[in-house]
């Protein structure tokens, strides 16, 4: 709210600035030397910047109020760091149903690493899965032009848009240095987020019944979806589960503590903020609800962000789950989102997300109890095992997952103690 109106009083000013005495714009260019950070003082020199635009841009078709009033927003936010943002009332839109687990685009999480776009993960059933796009992959251009100066949030604008069109990704591969152009065509991206609820077949001579879910990202469905298929393999005698949240970029708050709230007691702390503003806790719904208590193990990996690492980092640190495979990627900081008075909205970063133990999340991620890596050629195969799945179903053919062994391992050795103690 305070941000709000803080915008508003910024374009109330900036307006009422831009329409004063051209004279404004006429003054010497001389000023004395400010030993006080003014608000209202860099409010004037910004009108001023903008009457001076007006009047003598040569392109007269990009001085509008709007146009103009927009950049100047979107510099603002675009500096502070790669996750705050300034939203257009179309972009603010996407933004929103992008949460709804369905938007116009190429399936394709991007991040930034040592000052290069780079591919995080490439989203299943998408086309930028189906071109072969793999974590680690950096993006050089798009459309033929270079993304050296664009940040994250910019490149991600790029990269959507009206389904149909296609967009060329100029792609370089570290691990080759291979560099190739890759044409690809937006689809209406539609991301269920809950994938291959199974039974894992029995490992003789153990006859535990061993499930698996997969969480691709976390939006307002995921938790409704995970709890439905966690009841029909609990109805096939699940003894104990899997939950991958390998390659899951995150999504929504909420989601993130709907779905750890699924294997612990209601009003349990999920994960605590603290910014500028005062610290605020994150807990389990207070309805009463049976517990799922199984044994549980949480695969990760470096592409596990935001709220996977939240997820990963409650059921760590309140003992409810053994955490497999790898640190997460460390992205642990608030974006607060403000709808503004025009339609459009700021993305802001407001705080950082901290687990129940008090352990920072942003920028060192959630440790695990059993480190298991996967080789580079091994995560290829796995990712071009899920690209090919409906041809697998036809062939029976099988990929080694080494992460996966590991945690099914350790649940067996679980069950096993628990039996003998």
């Amino acid at each position: 709210m305070l941000l709000s109106q803080t915008m508003r009083w910024f374009l109330k000013i900036l307006g009422v600035a831009v329409f004063a005495s051209t004279a404004l714009a006429q003054e010497a260019s001389d000023t004395p030397e400010k030993t006080e950070d003014s608000p209202y003082e860099q409010l004037q020199l910004l009108a001023r910047t903008m009457q001076l635009i007006r009047q003598d841009y040569v392109d007269e078709s990009k001085t509008g109020y709007t146009d103009l009033a927009h950049n100047a927003l979107r510099g603002l936010l675009d500096q502070l760091d790669p996750h705050s943002q300034f939203m257009d009332a179309k972009n603010f839109k996407n933004m929103q149903e992008d949460t709804r687990s369905e938007f116009g685009g190429l399936g394709v999480v991007v991040t930034e690493r040592g000052g290069v776009l780079t591919v995080l993960n490439p989203m299943e059933d998408t086309p930028g899965f189906r071109a072969g796009l793999l974590p680690g992959d950096q993006i050089l251009k798009i459309n033929g032009e270079s993304t050296e100066q664009l940040n994250v949030n910019s490149a991600v604008e790029k990269l959507r848009g009206q389904a149909g069109e296609s967009v060329t990704l100029t792609i370089k591969r570290p691990s080759t240095g291979e560099i190739k152009d890759h044409e690809l065509v937006r689809e209406i991206i539609k991301v269920p987020s809950v994938k291959d609820a199974q039974i894992l077949p029995p490992r003789p001579p153990s006859t535990t019944r061993v499930g698996y879910v997969r969480i691709t990202q976390l939006n307002e469905p995921t938790a409704t979806e995970l709890s439905a298929e966690l009841d029909k393999l609990e109805k096939l005698g699940m003894d104990a589960l899997v939950l991958d949240l390998r390659h899951n970029p995150g999504g929504l708050l909420g989601s993130a503590v709907d779905v750890a709230g699924q294997f612990l007691p209601p009003n349990t702390l999920v994960v605590f903020t603290e910014g500028r503003t005062p610290s605020r806790e994150y807990r389990t719904s207070t309805k009463p609800k049976p517990i799922r208590k199984y044994p549980l193990v949480v695969l990760t990996n470096y592409a596990s962000a935001s709220g996977s690492e939240i997820v990963a980092g409650a059921l760590k640190d309140l003992d409810r789950a053994l955490v497999v495979g790898e640190t997460t990627f460390g992205k642990g900081s608030v974006q607060s989102v403000i709808a503004l008075p025009d339609g459009s909205a700021a993305r802001l970063t407001t705080a950082k997300y901290f687990t129940p133990g008090r352990k920072l999340i942003h920028e060192h991620g959630v440790a695990p109890h059993i480190r298991a890596t996967l080789s580079q050629k091994e995560e290829v195969d796995l990712l071009r095992y899920r690209r090919e799945r409906e041809d697998r179903s036809k062939s029976g053919a099988v990929i080694w997952d080494p992460q996966l062994e590991r945690a099914v391992d350790a649940l067996q050795g679980s069950l096993l103690h628990a039996k003998n103690n």
